[in-house]
């Protein structure tokens, strides 16, 4: 490569972009001296060419001949001066922060640090080129045909929270060689099955590349979540099933549109909080050593050391422009150029912090609320961090959805018959208007979900009251303690088929609650087979048989009883309204929008909410009084439904109300025994068995 010509080129748009002849590299560092653009041959080779021109601190040059699969690095020049927050070092090969395809991992050695082991303040100037992944440059170029944004309306959005290779590393019906990919996920038995449990959207655990630290390689473990991100832009390469570098990008975009095509939208769970490269003690992968002080939160006391409201070391500074221009730009190319319909911000309160507190109405929401590509995408929140005052949920700007954890945990322990009140338990069924209503936003901001893949998977909390995460290496002590979970009496598998029926009621009384909860519901990928990962409740590490699913092992009448739930779901949308209940008749209505009961049949009084040992109640929804229509302007109606709750110990008789409610009743499904295709009808002021942990769903009979 000697003989390479390096043009002038241009600053923007950053990164490494070919344009059919040639390919233009940019690269933002205000501190370097100079920048040297290093392309490798795979194989160890390198040649280094210095980038010649700089513009507003971009230093850019174009070299002709230079094509997609060319791998690339960077060294910067500039000071090393770790007391004033500057890390440049020129031994170590840097990664492209726009890179849109990354190939190889990290290999632990000593030269991947900037400083030799045992003197953190010293500069190790050994060559990391031969233990670190490049950047590769990429065809943008693919055939999306009449790919199109399935653009489900919020009010009608299933979540499933899924990993890429954990879903389908043991899929039977998926070819071995796919297993664990974007291609495997794109199968059309992957897709299948999706279609058939009825979801509409699948929210993507990382994807952009990560690394898998060093103290879990020394363990034999991985990083398993992925939620140590130090590639914003490239798709990460261990999910890709071809061997040429920078595939994965083709490979993933042939998902999104497999998915798109299936009616499916693919949200990603971003991680824009932090990077991999961790606190002073860690690796100089990127950013590090491109312009330390510019892309990360530092000490103003000591420079040296990194502000860390993530618990990984570092934060990435969201008050410097290019960092913001940084995270734009990739939110952006994920929608244009990868058709990506959403994402959930990983610890999203980190973004909201301006100089300490988290501040609602920051720079990066604000730009957010006026760009025209992002704004009209599915935009969650996680709204919490690990910093003082990073707590959030209910305070994110109206255009937010976000992870509901208050409902998490009311549900949690209402099943499992902790006392609340049945006000907040209301609350919660209802779309938690006390966090949501006030901002302007409707019950769609609450994405309302009972488990995470941070936390028990279903089947696991109804199984164990402690977590059992001895194999993660840390004696037990990492994962929470506060799991608001009920092993039903035996601590982990059990031969008691009382226990077991009472799990199996348990995960039906959850999934049940979940969908007939206003709000978005998010299901775990797994819950609906009953998948266990033994206990674990922190399996970010476990990337084996812990983590994956088991398809061998699928509780199949739980499976069917998750399908017709969800077909029942999206038939009716007094279960997904757009509006707040009124609690009055709505549109000449005869009765309220909704109405609550005591087990007698009697509408509730105001010394019933606060009682927080009652664990029996039922509640009126009245489908007639949607006051909202559909996308031509139509009116939408539905039926009346009368919702059972009871999670007493002991099995209850309820009452009906009155005939001004209904001309009667018939049950449509109940926890304890299914569905119930023919049922008799249940007159005005009857009553009814309700199983003891149990819940029920009534239909109005004319």
């Amino acid at each position: 490569m000697s003989d390479l010509k390096v043009w002038p080129g241009k600053p923007y748009p950053l990164g490494a972009t070919f344009d059919g002849e040639g390919t233009n590299f940019s690269l933002f560092s205000s501190v370097a001296e100079r920048v040297e653009l290093c392309l490798c041959d795979g194989q160890g080779g390198e040649t280094r060419l210095e980038l010649p021109e700089v513009t507003a601190y971009c230093w850019h040059g174009y070299i002709p001949g230079i094509r997609p699969g060319q791998h690339y690095g960077y060294r910067v020049h500039g000071p090393w001066e770790p007391e004033q927050g500057r890390r440049c070092n020129p031994a170590k090969l840097l990664l492209d922060p726009y890179a849109k395809a990354v190939s190889g991992q990290v290999q632990w050695k000593e030269a991947v640090y900037p400083y030799r082991f045992g003197e953190p303040e010293s500069r190790n100037d050994h060559d990391s080129a031969p233990f670190v992944p490049c950047s590769v440059v990429i065809e943008p170029g693919f055939d999306w045909g009449d790919d199109r944004h399935p653009a489900t309306p919020w009010h009608q959005t299933i979540i499933y929270e899924l990993h890429v290779k954990g879903f389908t590393k043991n899929h039977p019906d998926i070819p071995p060689e796919l297993r664990g990919t974007y291609a495997g996920l794109a199968h059309p038995a992957a897709i299948g099955y999706l279609q058939e449990l009825g979801i509409t959207a699948v929210e993507l655990m990382p994807v952009h590349q990560f690394i898998h630290y060093a103290h879990l390689v020394e363990k034999q473990l991985r990083n398993y979540w992925g939620y140590s991100t130090i590639a914003f832009f490239a798709p990460h390469n261990e999910y890709g099933a071809a061997s040429e570098p920078g595939r994965q990008v083709e490979e993933f975009k042939g998902m999104v549109k497999a998915l798109h095509q299936a009616g499916i939208e693919v949200i990603l769970d971003v991680v824009y909080n932090h990077t991999s490269e961790g606190n002073h003690l860690g690796p100089m992968l990127g950013l590090k050593g491109i312009d330390n002080a510019a892309y990360y939160r530092l000490t103003a006391e000591d420079p040296r050391y990194y502000m860390d409201y993530t618990g990984t070391g570092n934060s990435l500074n969201m008050l410097h422009p290019h960092v913001l221009q940084l995270i734009m730009d990739s939110l952006r190319y994920w929608v244009l150029e990868m058709h990506v319909d959403g994402f959930r911000f990983d610890l999203a309160a980190t973004l909201a912090r301006e100089l300490h507190e988290v501040d609602r109405l920051s720079a990066f929401f604000d730009i957010i609320q006026q760009d025209p590509v992002i704004s009209q995408v599915k935009l969650i929140a996680e709204p919490w961090d690990l910093g003082e005052g990073g707590y959030q949920v209910g305070n994110f700007p109206p255009l937010w959805s976000e992870w509901n954890g208050k409902y998490r945990d009311c549900v949690r322990d209402y099943w499992r018959g902790q006392d609340r009140t049945l006000a907040e338990f209301a609350g919660r069924l209802t779309g938690s208007s006390d966090l949501y209503e006030n901002t302007g936003r409707r019950p769609y901001a609450s994405i309302n979900f009972v488990t995470a893949h941070d936390g028990f998977t279903l089947r696991d909390l109804v199984s164990y009251n402690d977590k059992h995460n001895e194999a993660n290496g840390e004696e037990n002590r990492d994962g929470s303690d506060d799991n608001h979970s009920w092993n039903c009496g035996t601590e982990g598998p059990s031969d008691d088929p009382a226990v077991n029926a009472l799990r199996a009621r348990q995960q039906r009384n959850f999934l049940a609650t979940l969908f007939l909860s206003q709000g978005v519901p998010m299901l775990l990928g797994g819950d609906e087979i009953g998948r266990s990962q033994g206990g674990n409740n922190n399996a970010y590490c476990q990337d084996n048989e812990i983590s994956w699913f088991n398809w061998d092992q699928a509780d199949r009448e739980l499976l069917a009883f998750s399908q017709r739930l969800i077909s029942f779901y999206r038939e009716h949308p007094v279960f997904h309204r757009r509006r707040w209940f009124q609690g009055r008749p709505i549109h000449g209505a005869e009765v309220a929008d909704i109405a609550w009961f005591t087990p007698e049949g009697h509408e509730m009084e105001e010394e019933n909410w606060g009682e927080g040992y009652a664990k029996s109640f039922a509640v009126f929804l009245n489908g007639e009084s949607l006051v909202t229509k559909g996308p031509r302007g139509e009116r939408i109606g539905d039926d009346r439904f009368y919702l059972v709750f009871n999670a007493h110990h002991e099995a209850l008789t309820f009452a009906l109300p009155g005939p001004e409610w209904a001309a009667g009743w018939v049950r449509v499904f109940d926890t304890a025994e299914g569905w119930r295709d023919e049922d008799k009808k249940l007159d005005p002021g009857g009553e009814f068995e309700v199983e003891a942990r149990s819940l029920g769903v009534l239909r109005h009979a004319s």
